[in-house]
């Protein structure tokens, strides 16, 4: 596991974005394992306090499910697994248009430009 922690945005928030985006990807499939708190520090090089704090976010989200002294598992719940793909992808296309709306670029060409980069970077990943 490897996370760059940045100095912008709260350490919690950035580990459930991490567990966010292992999920979207299928690297985290639904009902795996996950390591405990305490574990999840060590690997990360957190303090054990920000892990709690970020199991608990996820765990009010939804994203995992913890059962009294059983292990933290990701859910199983396909609403919650859809939506988190759906929220990644609408954070990206924000983000994409409050760059590019300062241009002016019109929307046919931006979608030509748009398709033709995602098709080059496929092709080279």
């Amino acid at each position: 596991m490897e996370l760059n922690i940045n100095s912008r945005d709260p350490v919690y928030l950035q580990v459930v974005r991490y567990f966010k985006e292992k999920i979207a990807t299928g690297k985290l499939k639904a009902g795996e394992e996950i390591p405990s708190r305490r574990e999840l520090a060590g690997l990360l090089k957190i303090n054990p306090n920000t892990a709690q704090k970020a199991y608990k976010e996820m765990e009010e989200q939804g994203l995992i499910t913890t059962e009294r002294n059983f292990p933290s598992r990701i859910t199983t719940d396909e609403v919650v697994l859809q939506s988190v793909r759906e929220e990644l992808i609408s954070e990206a296309i924000d983000t994409f248009i409050s760059s590019v709306k300062v241009i002016n670029v019109p929307v046919d060409e931006l979608l030509k430009k748009v398709k033709e980069k995602y098709e080059t970077k496929n092709d080279n990943m």
